[in-house]
């Protein structure tokens, strides 16, 4: 992991990573062929950011500045340079600069941490609570996890704070002003919120489906 300034590869993706969060990504443009290749001979660690604009095949594509390190937990190649690869994310990061590609991307990067977690710890029993009744509420309309939903956060407030975006069902653009926020509590607060706005839509799709 970088403690200061780094030279990184970098994956930009259409998804948003957290901390601490698992992701498995398809590898078949050969230009991150040769990101994996170089990564797996060395520390198995590049760096992700979410697309603003565009595509992730062909380049050209717009890039967030805030993005997360991740780590290969697993990689199966395939016989025609596919790779398939299990990640995990590991702390956030700050782009500080995008070099050229070459052939994949990369960037100057440092570690960008935040505050601590400073709150009430029942905020997070709130974030649980919050995601659950959304989870439950999907499940009654099919478009969710069935059967009774268990969160279980992490004891640790700030890697909790991260597995709580983690399991929200969240669009892209509040995916990414969550791991924006610097401040653990804030970034529950907000994640409570919109997980309660999306409670109130569900209910109101369920009253009109006559499932309420």
């Amino acid at each position: 992991m970088p403690t200061s300034e780094t030279h990184q590869a970098m994956f930009p993706l259409s998804t948003v990573l957290f901390p601490h969060a698992e992701l498995p990504i398809h590898i078949f443009e050969p230009r991150y062929q040769a990101l994996v290749a170089d990564v797996m001979a060395g520390s198995k660690e590049f760096g992700t950011v979410l697309i603003s604009a565009g595509s992730e095949v062909g380049g050209g594509e717009k890039r967030t500045n805030i993005g997360t390190l991740l780590r290969v937990e697993m990689a199966v190649p395939f016989d025609d340079g596919r790779w398939m690869l299990v990640t995990r994310g590991i702390e956030r990061i700050k782009v500080l600069e995008w070099l050229e590609d070459d052939p994949y991307p990369k960037a100057i990067v440092e570690p960008h941490p935040g505050s601590d977690f400073s709150g009430d710890p029942e905020l997070i029993d709130t974030a649980a609570a919050s995601l659950r009744r959304v989870r439950m509420l999907l499940s009654e309309l099919d478009e969710g996890p069935c059967g009774p939903i268990d969160i279980d956060l992490s004891d640790d407030p700030m890697r909790a704070s991260w597995m709580a975006c983690a399991l929200a069902p969240l669009g892209l653009i509040d995916a990414q002003q969550l791991l924006e926020c610097t401040d653990p509590v804030e970034r529950l607060t907000q994640l409570i919120e919109l997980c309660r706005a999306r409670i109130t839509d569900l209910q109101h799709l369920l009253s009109e489906s006559g499932n309420a």
